[in-house]
């Protein structure tokens, strides 16, 4: 698990179907190309518990797909465990954001929005861009998520490489 590696990220969205399981696939073939594979424990998870034991949503399964990306994990929901467990944890909206500093009892410095590790962010933390969920759009929705995921990865990989730990 977790503890066994140098970092360790969780990335989280409402129900780790669609943004987060392709956040966890994205950043683990970015890790992979960087020759860093067995450095970093990638993982995802959930806000809530509806999807849990299920696969990715197909349609971010197959816009991952067409980019080489294999998203393979099975949902489940953030427990408070991995708040401990977790050098990193990257939730994709705020309301995912806050759900996480609630369960974490306030604001963690480990505990970010996706959005600050975007080039383009603004200069202000709490302006960081939102992931926006593709649930209920159309296909673009979902390769919207993906550049934004890719862009991300370079400035999260940094992170990782910088510090065995963000607490």
């Amino acid at each position: 698990m977790a503890q066994q590696t140098k970092s360790s990220v969780l990335f989280v969205c409402m129900g780790n179907i669609c943004r987060s399981p392709a956040a966890e696939g994205v950043f683990r073939h970015y890790v992979e190309r960087q020759g860093a594979a067995g450095d970093i424990y990638i993982d995802s998870a959930g806000t809530i518990d509806y999807h849990s034991g299920k696969p990715a949503d197909p349609r971010m399964r197959a816009a991952a797909s067409r980019r080489g990306y294999a998203l393979t994990s099975i949902s489940r929901q953030v427990i408070p465990e991995d708040l401990d467990e977790f050098d990193l944890i990257v939730a994709m909206d705020r309301d995912n954001l806050w759900y996480l500093e609630d369960l974490a009892g306030g604001p963690q410095a480990h505990i970010r929005l996706l959005g600050s590790f975007l080039p383009e962010r603004p200069g202000e933390p709490g302006q960081a861009p939102e992931v926006p969920d593709p649930y209920y759009g159309g296909s673009q929705g979902f390769e919207d998520v993906l550049d934004m995921l890719e862009r991300a990865c370079p400035a999260i990989h940094s992170a990782c490489r910088e510090s065995s730990g963000f607490l």
